[in-house]
């Protein structure tokens, strides 16, 4: 059996502020426009809560709705409905328009709740997220130097299997701020000086000055974005 519910709470959320309109089902109606931040927030809250609501709605449009959301739910019900199908159901028209047609549709249960993750799963989902960027980013960086390079005919995939592990990553620094190739082969691993005939045979050439730059400008954005990744990853794997 559907509940039936007797009052209602629409919002039309925007960046820095909100329409609320509260629906009676005798007929009633009341609107305030808030402000989006602590203060606005915490007056809507009192508001909704002493107009004893059965409900407030809202869109999923961007992530705008999280803070309303997180401090009105241990409170009342709240629904976020996803954009897309509200919209089905009419013609956006004024910000008080909207904030009505979502307390009509919540007061009437027409509006299908999207699924809202507890906050400490919304804030390690967010990790993730920000985690698989930096990633992307460190790749698309990392393409950059490989682009670099090429041209320059430093050709260190061939004794190599990682240009950017530990000892590629010496040598490269070593290449982009012109250390001689003895000095470079002085400073890696006893291990890797085994290879040392032919990583000289690839250092032994000069590396334009315009190369240098933009490979130290991408060595020192890749080492950033290690820091940034490696602190992600303790908050999600500790």
């Amino acid at each position: 059996m559907v509940e039936i519910l007797h009052k209602s709470c629409g919002l039309d959320i925007h960046k820095h502020f909100f329409i609320a309109t509260i629906l009676c089902r005798t007929g009633e109606k009341q609107q305030q426009r808030f402000e989006r931040d602590d203060d606005g927030i915490l007056a809507f809250k009192q508001w909704v809560v002493a107009e004893n609501c059965d409900v407030v709605a809202c869109e999923s449009t961007s992530d705008f709705w999280v803070p309303i959301y997180d401090s009105l739910i241990k409170h009342l019900p709240v629904i976020v409905g996803n954009a897309r199908d509200m919209k089905a159901l009419t013609h956006k028209k004024t910000d008080k328009i909207d904030s009505e047609f979502i307390a009509r549709l919540a007061l009437n249960n027409m509006i299908q709740a999207s699924r809202v993750f507890p906050k400490d799963h919304r804030n390690f989902r967010s990790y993730i997220r920000l985690r698989l960027t930096l990633v992307q980013k460190r790749t698309d960086l990392k393409n950059e130097a490989h682009s670099i390079l090429a041209p320059e005919m430093f050709n260190l995939k061939d004794v190599l299997t990682d240009i950017f592990g530990k000892t590629g990553r010496i040598i490269l620094s070593g290449i982009s701020s012109g250390k001689t190739v003895d000095q470079i082969i002085n400073s890696l691993s006893p291990k890797v000086r085994k290879k040392s005939a032919q990583i000289r045979e690839i250092l032994d050439r000069e590396i334009s000055q315009s190369a240098a730059i933009r490979l130290q400008s991408c060595l020192k954005l890749i080492g950033n974005l290690d820091d940034e990744i490696e602190t992600l990853e303790k908050e999600i794997f500790n």
